[in-house]
């Protein structure tokens, strides 16, 4: 596949009318909705500004490179676009602009195609190429030369390296979306060494995976180590080396500086903890405590689901089905309660601990913690006590990293699989049973009982919180505080607050989708044909496709949000309604919920409320045509 499969005629724009970012990215992606590459173009263009809101995506030498994976994209594309006047994009005026859209599935042919146009684009030659360009064709011509002299080059390039004796540094490059500074840093590092007289090895860890991955005969051999990464990036493989640590950005436009700071001397080698960890930019400035626990959580998930669903078919059979002593007893029945609650819910726990502890302390706190989310299970501490095992092992082995560089160096290499996980699961183990399970356990019985109890307005009450900490901020810590505590009563086999969360989930997508049909006169064409796809998204039980809508009218559409989730949320907990799969949506409701028809109900209502205050709160966009 060549890179011209990707760009035509039709989405290259010699003389760009912008002037200035955003009527540029509109009037790139007006062009791209207009030729039917995308399916949702408000989508769409969220999707590329929060790539922009990373880090922007203007690599220097006058060239940005907009770009997004998200399943608006009905094909995958590129557009070139260009401005003789050049149009201030980030921190300076850029000419020659190259918007890049995929969608999330797909295949690692198309991205090394897009990739490699992001490389093309660090020689000086070929942008002038583009930028004396007299006409679209002029474009393509210069393009399909560049491209098959690119390749070409990098062959020889390959083949003259091998048999010289240089300084050796290994590197790796990586940036959220993988698809274009990823492989722009490994090239721009690549033409550097060259010039310098160095070898240089880049792993890639892009959209379409690791590529070019370091053998640990090459990290060993290496003199000195770049880690040029806007995402998370295990450094344990690099104990002992010289180590830059840097962002891919500065590994397209300093590739000269980092190589001269990796190959330096130092008195003290680099040494993995926490702190050395990357940003992972695509969790913005969220406390570390948060990124830990979702990861856990993200990990968890398709446990919950999975048991949750399992044991709801089995109910089909009879209540009591799974239990050889009940007359409903059901051999398929039992299997599938077997599966669901001694299987897949037995490893929930150890797997949400396992993952936070794997997300402070990389690899080694994996079985420490999943030791101790095992014993929180055992010992009656639930969620809770997974919670606290998970940084409990992950800490310990922090400290046990700490401690351990000093044995001998003949003994270094049986830390992971002797020391850490024996050592951890050990102290994790001896605290969890001696010191954290009892009262935690007698607080989770507490929890249990107190919401067992719970009846008319105090129930009402939780129900209305839950949902409308959900509706709230879609997504953001508030929401994710509620689904901590759902998950957490889901474990203790309390149902109802997961049937309240997913009412407060639903709500906001739904009611803002009924609002664009039923008000037209409040939304733009673009909005409108947005909320066709978030009567999808809701239904689903994807909350995030209200935040288009919710961002840009906040003062009208959160209130709007909130208080139809509350009314739903409350109603559903009222009428005792429990769902046994905390994930799915319309599909899991009619064997997940007890009373599914009230359960739609609830949250038929609260969407209808939520699409009436935003009609009634809205202005009537008066300048503008209604077709």
């Amino acid at each position: 596949m060549s890179i011209l499969q990707l760009l035509t005629n039709n989405t290259i724009l010699i003389d760009i009318q912008a002037k200035d970012q955003m009527s540029l990215l509109d009037e790139m992606i007006q062009t791209l909705d207009q030729e039917g590459y995308l399916t949702n173009q408000s989508a769409f263009k969220e999707a590329i500004l929060k790539r922009e809101e990373q880090v922007s995506t203007n690599i220097g030498d006058g060239v940005a490179i907009p770009h997004a994976r998200t399943n608006s994209v009905r094909k995958p594309f590129i557009l070139f676009a260009r401005s003789s006047e050049g149009i201030w994009y980030g921190q300076e005026k850029c000419h020659l602009f190259f918007m890049i859209g995929v969608r999330e599935n797909s295949s690692s042919e198309h991205i090394q195609i897009l990739s490699s146009l992001a490389t093309l684009l660090m020689d000086e030659s070929f942008r002038a190429q583009l930028l004396l360009a007299q006409s679209k064709d002029g474009v393509l011509s210069s393009i399909e030369q560049k491209e098959t002299a690119g390749y070409e080059y990098q062959e020889e390039d390959h083949a003259s390296l091998a048999n010289q004796k240089m300084k050796k540094v290994v590197a790796v490059t990586s940036c959220p979306t993988g698809i274009a500074h990823t492989y722009m840093a490994a090239e721009s590092l690549k033409q550097a060494s060259q010039e310098m007289g160095v070898q240089l090895k880049v792993q890639t860890n892009g959209a379409s995976g690791v590529g070019n991955q370091l053998s640990k005969e090459e990290i060993s051999a290496a003199d000195g180590v770049i880690v040029a990464a806007d995402t998370h990036v295990d450094l344990t493989p690099f104990e002992g080396k010289n180590l830059v640590q840097t962002s891919v950005k500065d590994g397209i436009q300093q590739p000269k500086k980092l190589i001269t700071a990796a190959l330096a001397e130092r008195t003290v080698p680099f040494q993995a903890k926490q702190s050395d960890k990357p940003k992972d930019t695509s969790e913005g400035n969220r406390p570390k405590f948060y990124q830990h626990v979702m990861n856990g959580v993200s990990y968890m998930i398709p446990f919950v689901v999975a048991g949750g669903i399992l044991i709801a078919i089995s109910f089909f059979f009879g209540i009591n089905a799974s239990n050889p002593d009940s007359p409903e007893y059901n051999v398929f029945a039992a299997f599938l309660g077997t599966v669901g609650g001694e299987a897949a819910f037995a490893l929930m726990i150890p797997i949400f601990a396992g993952y936070i502890s794997y997300s402070i302390a990389n690899r080694p706190g994996l079985a420490p913690g999943a030791i101790g989310g095992m014993l929180a299970a055992i010992g009656g501490s639930g969620f809770l006590g997974g919670l606290v095992a998970g940084f409990l092992a992950g800490y310990i082995v922090l400290l046990l990293k700490k401690w351990l560089v000093h044995l001998p160096v003949s003994l270094q290499s049986l830390n992971p699989v002797l020391f850490y996980p024996v050592l951890g699961a050990f102290f994790t183990g001896f605290t969890m049973q001696f010191v954290v399970n009892v009262p935690l356990s007698n607080l989770n019985l507490f929890l249990v009982d107190w919401l067992g109890s719970l009846q008319g307005t105090n129930a009402v009450i939780l129900g209305g919180l839950l949902a409308g900490m959900m509706a709230f901020d879609m997504g953001g810590p508030i929401n994710k505080t509620a689904s901590a505590f759902g998950l957490a009563m889901f474990s203790s086999g309390v149902y109802e607050p997961s049937a309240a969360l997913m009412v407060g989930g639903m709500v906001p997508p739904l009611g803002i989708a009924l609002a664009t049909t039923f008000f037209k006169n409040k939304f733009t064409k673009e909005e409108r044909d947005a909320g066709k796809a978030t009567y999808i998204m809701g239904a689903c039980f994807i909350t995030e496709g209200a935040i288009p809508f919710a961002a840009s009218d906040p003062l009208r559409v959160i209130p709007a949000n909130v208080v139809g989730s509350i009314i739903g949320g409350s109603l559903c907990m009222y009428m005792d309604i429990s769902l046994r799969a905390p994930h799915g949506g319309i599909f899991v409701i009619p064997i997940a919920a007890n009373r599914p028809v009230l359960y739609i109900g609830c949250i038929l209502l609260g969407s209808i409320l939520t699409c009436i205050m935003i009609g009634l709160m809205k202005k009537s966009l008066v300048t503008q045509s209604v077709k």
